[in-house]
């Protein structure tokens, strides 16, 4: 099962190979998981996934978080890590009041 492989790699490695890309599961629903509440709850999405049950820890498959700095996860609330995206939202000239020409 093609959808179970992609769950186990994206819970056991955080990142994609090649390129280091952050990963987070994606639910029947829409809701971003992070890979840590993934292994948490390891045996509800199992469960959920392979017996097709819409109740939230049915994970369609395993993406990556590109740009998306207000991602946050579904389970826990915590912010899931992206590619290219303002995740540690550093201090830039203009926040300060400044202005770049």
């Amino acid at each position: 099962m093609i959808i179970a492989k992609t769950i186990k790699d994206a819970i056991r490695n955080k990142y994609a190979w090649p390129g280091g890309y952050p990963l987070y599961l994606v639910t029947n629903d829409g809701a971003a998981l992070c890979t840590g509440c993934g292994k948490a709850e390891f045996r509800s999405i199992a469960h959920s996934t392979v017996n097709q049950i819409g109740d939230g820890w049915h994970v369609h498959g395993a993406e990556i978080n590109w740009e998306n700095a207000d991602l946050h996860c579904a389970h826990c609330g915590d912010q899931i890590e992206s590619a290219y995206g303002d995740d540690e939202h550093e201090h830039r000239p203009e926040d300060a009041g400044f202005t770049i020409s």
